[in-house]
C-alpha cells in the first residue's frame, strides 16, 4: 500500500483548525463560445483543509481546475491562490502549486526516477535535490523497484502513482487533484487517500475533483457540488447529507415489469422524483417520512402486486445528494470532462 508522505516540512496549521482560505473563488467565468464552462463560481478552501469539488461530466470542473492552476484565463472573476493572482501572478503561483490530472502526465521514454527529476529540475530544485526528494517518493508510493524501468512499462496504476509523486516534489503548499483515483483499483485508491490524508495532517491545501462519492465523503471537509458551471451547493458530508432527505426508501422488485408501478407508488411516498435502476430493478426516493412510509409502501406494493425482492429506509448517502442536486446518479469511473480540452499537464513548472 502507498506509504504517506512525510518528508515534506510540517507547516503550522493542523486539519481541522481554523485558517484563512489558500484559494479564494470570486464570480470567475469561462465560456467557449455558447457553451458558460463557468458561470459565477464563487468558492473558498481555508488552508489545511480539503474541498472535494463534485458536478457531473461538463459541470465544469475541470475549467476551474485548469483557471486555478494557470492554464486558463477566466473571462471575469477573481481568484487567488496562496495569496497570488491567478492571472497576474501566475508565474509566482506555480512555484506554490502542484497538479495531478485526469491522465497521468508522465514521458514514456523517461524512466520513473528520471520523469521526478525532471519535475524536480523544472520546479529549480538544485540536482542533487531533485534526485534525492525523486529517490524518496519512490519509496513512498512503493514504486522503487520499477524506478529504473521506463515509464512505458509502467501499468495504469503505477503512472497514476508515479504522476501524484510528480505533483508533490516541490512540496507544494496547495495540491490540486482532478480525479486523482481515476483507473486504480481498491487497494491502490485506498493507498491514495492516506496519502493525501498526510499530506493534509501536515497543512497542505487540497483541491480534490472526484466523481467517486465515497472519496469526497472519506477526504473533504467540505464539498462544493456544481452543475452546468455554477455553484448549486456547499457544505459538509453531514450537511448535504441532512439537506437531500432525511431518509431514502427503496425497493427492489422481481421483475422487470414491475418497475412502472413500483415507481409510481414512491413517488406517491416520496419528496422528490424516484430514481430507477433498471439493472438492479430498484427504485428508490428521499422521504422525510419514519417508518410509517416503509408500512405504506409494503401494502401499496402488495396491493398492486408488485413482488418485493428486497424493501428499506435507510440513511442517505452522498450518492443520493448528487441524485437529487443534479438530477441523476454520478458516473463512477472518471471521464474526462467535456468542458476543457481533456490535456493533462503539470502545475507548478
Amino acid at each position: 500500500m502507498v506509504q504517506a508522505v512525510a518528508s515534506a516540512p510540517p507547516r503550522l496549521t493542523a486539519r481541522g483548525t481554523t485558517a484563512a482560505a489558500t484559494v479564494v473563488v470570486e464570480d470567475v467565468r469561462k465560456s467557449y463560445n455558447d457553451v458558460h464552462a463557468l458561470n459565477g463560481v464563487s468558492l473558498q478552501v481555508p488552508q489545511g483543509t480539503v474541498l472535494g469539488l463534485l458536478g457531473p461530466n461538463g459541470a465544469g470542473k475541470t475549467t476551474l481546475v485548469r483557471t486555478l492552476t494557470t492554464l486558463l484565463r477566466p473571462d471575469s472573476g477573481r481568484a487567488t491562490v496562496a495569496g497570488y493572482d491567478v492571472v497576474r501572478d501566475a508565474e509566482a503561483l506555480r512555484a506554490s502549486i502542484g497538479l495531478a490530472g485526469q491522465a497521468a502526465a508522465v514521458d514514456d521514454y523517461l524512466t520513473g526516477l528520471e520523469n521526478l527529476e525532471m519535475v524536480g529540475r523544472l520546479y529549480h530544485l538544485p540536482k542533487g535535490e531533485a534526485r534525492r526528494r525523486a529517490v524518496d517518493l519512490l519509496e513512498r508510493f512503493e514504486l522503487s523497484d520499477a524506478g529504473a524501468r521506463r515509464a512505458s512499462t509502467y501499468s495504469g496504476g503505477m503512472r497514476r502513482r508515479l504522476d501524484l509523486a510528480a505533483s508533490l516534489i516541490a512540496y507544494p503548499p496547495v495540491l490540486f487533484l482532478d480525479e486523482p483515483t481515476t483507473g486504480l483499483d481498491p487497494r491502490s485508491r485506498v493507498g491514495m487517500w492516506e496519502v493525501i490524508q498526510g499530506l493534509v495532517d501536515d497543512g497542505t491545501t487540497v483541491l480534490l475533483t472526484t466523481q467517486y462519492l465515497e472519496e469526497a465523503d472519506a477526504l473533504a471537509d467540505r464539498i462544493t457540488v456544481i452543475d452546468h458551471g455554477a455553484v448549486i451547493a456547499e457544505g459538509t458530508a453531514a450537511e448535504l447529507k441532512r439537506q437531500s432527505a432525511q431518509s431514502v426508501l427503496s425497493v427492489q422488485v422481481e421483475h422487470d415489469a414491475d418497475l412502472p408501478e413500483a415507481r409510481a407508488i414512491l413517488g406517491r411516498l416520496g419528496q422528490q422524483e424516484p430514481h430507477v435502476d433498471e439493472q438492479e430493478r430498484r427504485v428508490s426516493v428521499g422521504t422525510d417520512g419514519g417508518s410509517e412510509v416503509l408500512a405504506s409502501a409494503v401494502r401499496d406494493l402488495d396491493a398492486a402486486g408488485v413482488r418485493i425482492a428486497d424493501l428499506g429506509l435507510r440513511q442517505p448517502t452522498l450518492d443520493d445528494v448528487f441524485l437529487a442536486l443534479t438530477g441523476h446518479a454520478a458516473e463512477n469511473g472518471g471521464s474526462q470532462d467535456d468542458d476543457a480540452d481533456g490535456e493533462s499537464a503539470r502545475g507548478g513548472v
